[in-house]
């Protein structure tokens, strides 16, 4: 059988009844999923472009030819889906079937799902359109969930042997230690139970940022004073000393609305990655940005800095500068929070040669405050 062109998607030739409408030909071709139309012979009688790739043949080597002989796809357990589900001949109520991983000629997989048209119920099938989609994206979406379980196991592991050992050591032992042993040991319990909540509430802010459901509650937030509130926690804290931090506030700031808890996690994010992987003073500024349409925030320090090509991963999941531990999920969570207030974030190479990292958070009151 000939086959002809129809705005970019093939089909079989006049003889026989397209299964599709002439209008739809161009948004077939248009869509990012492979589709393929039999009649009720199982004939193909449509194909387009995207299925053709997904298959790996020609429109050539479809059109015209039975689909269960082109097109030989096989579940895991290698038996054949076609004799499986059999929608020529099969119950005649059914409409379609579910989608599921297949496997194609080759041995690549994709995922296939198919819709059965009849006249009436009860009656014959006369077309079926089979969508499929490709595996890849989903094979990668569970490499990256099966590296996000182990990282969690991995960091979990940790503080709760330590949670483990020091309970277990106070109630076996608690009479013979002595009141600065026990205190000790309760102290790192509590950090350590810290540490396990604050893992917890970074894997729901990757789901929520992952789907789409991270709330952010604007009000008006004093950027400079938040930051100076953070340098004065960690200066409290004894470990660092004055002139490991400067802050360059400009003057005349606008107004900015923002989640204020937000707001910390995205600082304390920032500021911990500069202290950890920085060197030098840490240098912290605020200032107006886009004509005054924003207000920008700059982290920079002077260490050895972050190497250009890996400027376009850094705020991807699990990305690690050097093995030191720790998740790897800081900024990827920086990124979402910035990007859910519409703001914008970059990091770049400091004047001194360390890393910059630089986000902007929209000026004035949101439109339903304004």
């Amino acid at each position: 059988m000939a086959s002809e062109r129809v705005n970019g998607t093939s089909r079989g030739s006049a003889d026989s009844s397209p299964a599709l409408p002439a209008g739809a030909h161009v948004l077939a071709d248009r869509l990012p999923d492979g589709l393929i139309v039999t009649d009720g012979h199982a004939v193909v009688t449509e194909v387009n472009a995207r299925a053709c790739s997904i298959v790996g043949m020609p429109a050539e080597d479809l059109l015209g030819k039975d689909i269960r002989e082109v097109l030989p796809l096989q579940d895991v357990d290698g038996r054949s889906w076609w004799e499986c589900s059999d929608p020529w001949h099969g119950i005649n109520i059914r409409s379609g079937h579910r989608e599921r991983l297949l496997l194609l000629p080759g041995g690549d997989e994709a995922l296939v799902s198919a819709k059965y048209v009849r006249p009436g119920r009860g009656k014959p099938v006369t077309a079926v359109v089979v969508a499929l989609r490709d595996a890849h994206a989903r094979r990668r979406l569970e490499a990256n969930n099966s590296v996000l379980v182990a990282t969690v196991a991995h960091e979990l592991r940790s503080p709760l042997t330590s949670v483990k050992g020091f309970s277990s050591t106070l109630r076996r032992r608690w009479d013979q230690l002595e009141d600065q042993q026990k205190l000790w040991m309760i102290e790192a319990i509590e950090a350590d139970a810290d540490r396990v909540a604050r893992l917890i509430t970074e894997l729901l802010d990757v789901s929520r940022i992952d789907s789409g459901r991270l709330q952010v509650r604007s009000q008006p937030v004093d950027l400079p004073a938040k930051i100076r509130a953070h340098v004065e926690s960690l200066l409290t804290s004894g470990d660092y000393e004055q002139d490991r931090f400067q802050i360059e506030v400009e003057p005349d700031l606008p107004e900015v609305w923002a989640d204020p808890d937000r707001v910390d996690q995205i600082l304390a994010n920032l500021l911990e990655n500069a202290l950890r992987h920085g060197e030098g003073a840490v240098r912290l500024g605020v200032s107006a940005g886009d004509g005054g349409e924003a207000i920008e925030v700059t982290v920079s320090d002077d260490g050895p800095g972050i190497e250009e090509e890996h400027h376009s991963v850094i705020f991807t999941r699990f990305w690690h500068s050097r093995p030191q531990g720790g998740t790897g999920l800081g900024l990827y969570i920086v990124r979402g929070l910035v990007e859910a207030h519409g703001g914008q974030i970059s990091v770049g190479r400091a004047p001194s040669g360390g890393a910059e990292f630089r986000f902007t958070l929209p000026a004035g009151a949101p439109e339903q405050f304004a």
